[in-house]
């Protein structure tokens, strides 16, 4: 719910368990306490998509009979997989262009404990018609980074369970050359397409491709997206990884994003979702100023986890 500053300190000063998103000055403002926060003016309400400074989006987490907060750096940030309740939910919010934040999407799909326990979260972000760093809050401390993650450790009740979802519209075209690549990384020279060695920047630019569909890989029925985030002179840039041996296709155009997230989340079927959010390419690239994805509302994010880090997607967790 989108609220006050007054409201959300005095939710922080009657000692609730909060998750919250909003702008750093809003931020910047708010006492010690048990909360984790991350910087973002970028909002889908129940009254539609918005950007705003003057409200924050909090999350009231009441389902935890007990928490923890801790911060990590790139060098220790999956000491989270070691941190987690046996029977629990771990928040994580990752600043946009951290360091910790790289190697958290490098190296996720490849810890194996990490699918072990149920992880959510987002990169938090900033206005991109201002500038400015991203920043993550620690409210047991007070402290804010731009170069660590905040996690938030839950401990759920014996008879409750954490469910993790994704909402995805986009899928792979099937008609379309599958692309490959020698590394995981962040940054692409040299591909393949259908075998044959190519430069990715090349490839794109010959073929005419809408960089805002993204690249989309099919991990056994689930689609996972790529987002490229610049095309450069034989370099092109993505917001999260490729990995190797993986094999990609670039999306079918989806031509009215409103229609399609309606489409899908009424298939999704979700209940009372206690967070969601939904990606920065989806609120541009879709027009989603003003819109309702009923019955998600969180924050508009520069990259949300599900496990690992993931882009283009609506994510959301239900306490089931």
């Amino acid at each position: 719910m989108l609220v006050s500053l007054d409201k959300t300190i005095s939710l922080i000063n009657e000692g609730k368990v909060l998750h919250i998103a909003a702008d750093d000055s809003l931020l910047s403002q708010l006492p010690k306490g048990n909360w984790i926060g991350g910087t973002t003016p970028y909002f889908i309400s129940e009254e539609g998509g918005m950007l705003t400074k003057d409200k924050l989006f909090v999350n009231e987490i009441d389902f935890a009979e007990e928490i923890r907060i801790d911060s990590y750096g790139k060098y220790n940030v999956f000491q989270v997989v070691d941190d987690c309740y046996d029977n629990g939910l771990t928040m994580i919010i990752l600043p946009f262009g951290s360091e910790v934040l790289a190697k958290y999407a490098k190296e996720a799909p490849e810890v194996e404990e990490l699918l072990m326990h149920p992880i959510v979260g987002w990169v938090s972000g900033l206005d991109l018609n201002v500038g400015g760093e991203a920043k993550v809050y620690d409210g047991k401390t007070g402290e804010s980074y731009t170069d660590k993650a905040v996690v938030m450790y839950m401990k759920l009740p014996d008879d409750k369970s954490a469910m993790i979802n994704i909402v995805n519209i986009f899928e792979d075209d099937k008609t379309d050359a599958a692309i490959t690549f020698p590394d995981n990384t962040l940054s692409v020279t040299g591909c393949k397409v259908n075998g044959q060695d190519v430069n990715f920047a090349d490839y794109i630019a010959k073929k005419g491709i809408d960089t805002q569909m993204p690249l989309v890989a099919d991990y056994n029925g689930v689609f996972i997206n790529t987002s490229i985030k610049e095309v450069g002179e034989g370099k092109v840039d993505l917001y999260a990884p490729v990995f190797k041996g993986v094999e990609y296709r670039f999306a079918t155009h989806v031509s009215d994003y409103a229609k399609e997230f309606e489409k899908r989340i009424n298939e999704a079927g979700a209940g009372s979702p206690f967070f969601s959010c939904n990606c920065i390419l989806n609120y541009l690239y879709g027009n989603l100023e003003g819109q309702k994805t009923p019955p998600y509302a969180g924050p508009v994010t520069f990259g949300e986890v599900a496990y690992q880090l993931l882009n283009q997607t609506l994510v959301y967790c239900e306490i089931v």
